[in-house]
């Protein structure tokens, strides 16, 4: 059940809902929660704060003092889910959403938070509830804040049977749609408290492209409170450029259909970044994709070219440059098990496999004997 302002939101559509990719259900809604005054309100807030900056910590001669000094958190890649416990976690987050939505569910008698970045309409229904399962069966409704998407449709003329039909296209919507179906046919309570997608969260730039006004999230665990935040690199870790590759290749992987990936443990507070595979031909699409040019790489690797970070080209290239080094899956995850990496206390980056090095630069992009960050990880196998 979705609840706005206390009262249960209504659609007139049919209670069957139509489709599973953004049927009438889903559009009535879109259309009637777009138009509540609360909601409207609640987004003209959250644009209006300022963009809060994350970051692991400065890598100058205070940087300890600074690290040990800066909060607690969890960052999700696309794709990815996190659930997190207040009293280990201080703030966990998600930025790099262009067409893709944010999704927080926070538990308010527990704190219990857990937020996901969806970003295709067949994840959500397996995604909602893998972010459930951890939340508790309060009878309370849980707050949820949905942010981020565009208006990104364009219009396409298709003809079909001697016909001319007007096609709408795009990828944020349907997603909306989707994950507003879901939760409004739940027999769990949600209690929507933001609304800051499509319509509410679209600007324009100076050539006419359309572009999303919030494009990254932080949520203060102890309080719920949200705020638009952008995250440094070295904050983005650990395992930065594997998670980034599970996003591509999970959606060949049998073992991940319809689900949200798994990469962090609740009751140990550790990274359990949950295994993939790709076939050794991966190298070589890679390595095609490479000598692609910057624009090139936007146009075929993006789904909204003129609304990507400035890092996102050279994001690709480093996956890229990756899987070319690794064609094999198995030097990645070894027996498809886990890569674990837990917290550490002085900020050391102990290994318990040999591969010190090698592991914080895929973590940090430097040398762990000089890392300087607060997200410190040991790293084992399971």
């Amino acid at each position: 059940m979705l609840l706005v302002d206390g009262e249960p939101v209504s659609a007139s559509a049919s209670p069957t809902f139509g489709s599973s990719r953004g049927g009438s259900g889903g559009r009535e809604l879109v259309a009637a929660l777009m138009g509540n005054p609360g909601l409207r309100a609640a987004s003209e807030r959250l644009r209006a704060e300022p963009e809060r900056r994350i970051s692991s910590g400065p890598e100058e001669d205070d940087a300890d003092a600074a690290a040990a000094a800066a909060p607690r958190h969890v960052y999700v890649f696309q794709r990815e889910f996190a659930t997190v416990d207040p009293a280990r976690v201080e703030l966990v987050g998600t930025d790099e959403v262009t067409t893709c939505v944010g999704v927080v569910i926070r538990n308010n008698k527990t704190g219990m938070t857990s937020i996901s970045h969806m970003d295709f309409p067949k994840i959500v229904e397996g995604g909602l509830k893998q972010m459930l399962e951890l939340l508790g069966d309060d009878n309370a409704p849980f707050d949820v804040h949905l942010i981020g998407g565009f208006d990104d449709v364009s219009t396409k003329v298709v003809h079909s049977a001697g016909r001319k039909h007007i096609k709408q296209e795009g990828y944020s919507y349907p997603l909306c749609c989707r994950i507003l179906e879901v939760l409004y046919k739940s027999r769990q309570q949600f209690h929507l408290r933001t609304f800051c997608v499509l319509g509410s969260n679209t600007t324009t730039d100076s050539y006419g492209n359309t572009r999303p006004i919030i494009g990254g999230f932080v949520v203060e665990t102890s309080s719920g409170a949200v705020n638009p935040a952008s995250f440094e690199m070295n904050s983005r870790c650990p395992d930065e450029i594997v998670r980034r590759i599970r996003v591509s290749v999970s959606s060949y992987d049998p073992n991940w259909q319809g689900r949200l990936l798994e990469t962090y443990d609740t009751h140990s507070d550790a990274f359990e970044i949950a295994p993939a595979c790709w076939m050794p031909d991966w190298a070589e699409m890679a390595s095609s994709l490479n000598q692609l040019s910057d624009s090139e790489v936007l146009l075929q690797c993006s789904t909204s070219p003129a609304a990507e970070p400035p890092h996102f080209v050279e994001n690709e290239r480093r996956i890229w440059r990756y899987l070319i080094e690794n064609p094999y899956w198995q030097d990645t995850f070894p027996k498809y098990k886990p890569r674990v990496f837990h917290r550490t206390s002085d900020g050391r980056c102990l290994c318990a496999v040999g591969q010190c090095r090698f592991h914080c630069t895929l973590l940090l992009g430097r040398n762990c004997a000089s890392s300087a960050s607060t997200q410190r990880f040991a790293i084992s196998t399971v």
